[in-house]
């Protein structure tokens, strides 16, 4: 209740003052019986440790001393009670010290992760803001180009656009990642979405060819550009860590959609599999390991899940999504549609 904070990081240690006076007065009214006040006196100093500096440590040598003595001496005990201080003192500030260095280390620590997060906060937003704005005015100009091209170079300003807001999308996807560390919350434009074209259009950005398995008539409750991002990212990993063929599917039972991408490589370690969906959990040459997390952070934000699930061969990563009302269940099996990108 007491604005500790104003009045600076010694102030908490004047509570000492009036714990070292109960012990006193309690030693006093049992006669001089000192046996549970060096436990409390410890109990003190260990408390203040966690608090406050050294030099307030030493500080109240005084206190805890008088606290400790002049009781023994009103009640007249033999000196071989008192030279008991001689050893519960120096034992009580000794314990002190310790946990005060202990604690100072810890928010020391704490201090320069908290500048090391402030620092890469504010590099990831500057370095996504700085990003949009050249990449607007190359997106403009590609498009103006794109009305007066003719022939192959046509397809390749229009594989330019596409790279082109794909970038954009990261930086603007970078920027709500950044939103979920430090606010813990991340904005979708939540919409029904048609799920066959929602893939369809994830894929053209992917340079390979892709067994798509997904009804015509099936519609998503998602954000279509996160939902792409999820895919894109999925995909990219079947890629990069499993083996042809990758397919992509989507199923629901009319409460929960399943968006599944499963390669036919060697799997996921089940020593691994705990871990999959965590910062850093998958980094090397090939990347830092963020691209499932993302998923998972994603999934969540939609109230679905992200989960592994073992397939015989290979690797099949499951996301779920709360369905659409009034969604029928579709098939569970459908005839693979080989498309390349």
């Amino acid at each position: 209740m007491l604005p500790w904070q104003r009045w600076g990081p010694a102030r908490p240690a004047l509570l000492a003052l009036p714990g070292f006076a109960v012990l006193g007065f309690s030693t006093w009214a049992f006669g001089g019986v000192a046996v549970g006040t060096g436990p409390f006196l410890v109990l003190l100093y260990t408390w203040a440790a966690l608090h406050c500096r050294r030099r307030v440590l030493v500080a109240l040598v005084v206190p805890a001393t008088a606290a400790y003595v002049v009781p023994l001496v009103l009640t007249r005990q033999p000196p071989v009670v008192l030279s008991s201080a001689f050893i519960l003192l120096p034992v009580a500030v000794a314990v002190a010290l310790l946990v005060e260095a202990q604690a100072r280390h810890l928010r020391d620590d704490r201090e320069r992760l908290e500048r090391i997060e402030r620092w890469r906060a504010a590099m990831i937003g500057a370095l996504a803001h700085d990003v949009r704005s050249p990449l607007a005015a190359v997106q403009m100009t590609l498009e103006e180009l794109a009305h007066e091209a003719t022939g192959p170079g046509s397809r390749m300003i229009e594989a330019a656009l596409r790279q082109t807001a794909r970038i954009s999308r990261l930086a603007s996807g970078l920027l709500d990642l950044n939103r979920i560390d430090t606010t813990g919350q991340l904005r979708l434009d939540v919409q029904p979405v048609p799920a066959r074209a929602a893939v369809l259009d994830a894929l053209s950005y992917v340079a390979a060819e892709i067994d798509v398995r997904v009804e015509d008539g099936r519609t998503l409750r998602v954000d279509r550009e996160r939902f792409e991002q999820i895919v894109i990212n999925l995909v990219g990993n079947a890629l990069r860590y499993g083996r042809p063929p990758v397919v992509v599917s989507v199923t629901g039972d009319g409460v929960t959609d399943r968006l599944e991408v499963r390669d036919h490589g060697p799997g996921v370690p089940e020593e691994r599999r705990s871990r999959l969906f965590t910062r850093f959990a998958a980094g090397g040459a090939e990347g830092v390991g963020l691209g499932l997390w993302i998923v998972r952070e994603l999934a969540r934000a939609h109230g679905g899940e992200a989960r592994y699930e073992p397939a015989d061969p290979g690797a099949r990563m499951v996301i779920t999504f709360p369905a659409l009302a009034g969604t029928p269940a579709g098939l569970s099996d459908l005839p693979a549609e080989s498309s390349t990108f």
